[in-house]
């Protein structure tokens, strides 16, 4: 309810935009959005399609834990955004990596701002402190929404990925609630 409250006041044109939970039977939306961004863009560094199959099992997994959830506008998934483990020592337990992707068409709408947000309003809802979003440089949209939401750059890796054949830089953005 209170997903559908938020996209409502984000997206006010219609009652049909929402953001909620995923599903394992949104994976063929999910997996079109991301395997444009794998076969396309470097914000990625997977290299190859990732399956309906497999795209289940990372949903089914993550959520047994932690946040998986979508935008969703007339019955269509544009868009989603997860939490998953920072690292595996428990130590970490208390900070997690955020990811967000969007199909190219629903870029520049809020879409991104809005799911975001309701992401991070769940995350500040567990127990967690500090939430790290890597970008693959350059990016300035999405160094532009992390840093909209409060994010702070903390740091970069030069040259730690090669796809399409040019070495990509990776920084860190961070966000800490309490």
């Amino acid at each position: 309810m209170i997903s559908r409250i938020i996209a409502t006041i984000l997206f006010p044109n219609t009652m049909s935009q929402m953001i909620r939970n995923a599903k394992p039977e949104d994976a063929r939306a999910i997996c079109a959005i991301y395997n444009h961004h794998v076969l396309h863009t470097i914000v990625t560094f997977e290299e190859a399609a990732v399956s309906i199959a497999e795209m289940q099992e990372r949903i089914q997994s993550t959520t047994i834990k932690w946040p998986w959830i979508v935008y969703e506008e007339e019955g269509r998934v544009s868009g989603y955004a997860y939490a998953s483990e920072w690292k595996s020592r428990c130590a970490y337990k208390h900070s997690l990596e955020s990811t967000i992707y969007l199909a190219p068409e629903a870029t520049g709408k809020g879409i991104g701002t809005g799911l975001y947000k309701d992401l991070l309003d769940r995350l500040d809802q567990l127990e967690i402190h500090a939430v790290i979003g890597g970008i693959s440089l350059p990016n300035e949209a999405s160094i532009g929404l992390h840093e909209k939401l409060g994010f702070e750059k903390i740091g970069q890796f030069k040259e730690v990925g090669n796809k399409f054949n040019q070495w990509i830089d990776v920084g860190y953005w961070e966000l800490l609630f309490k």
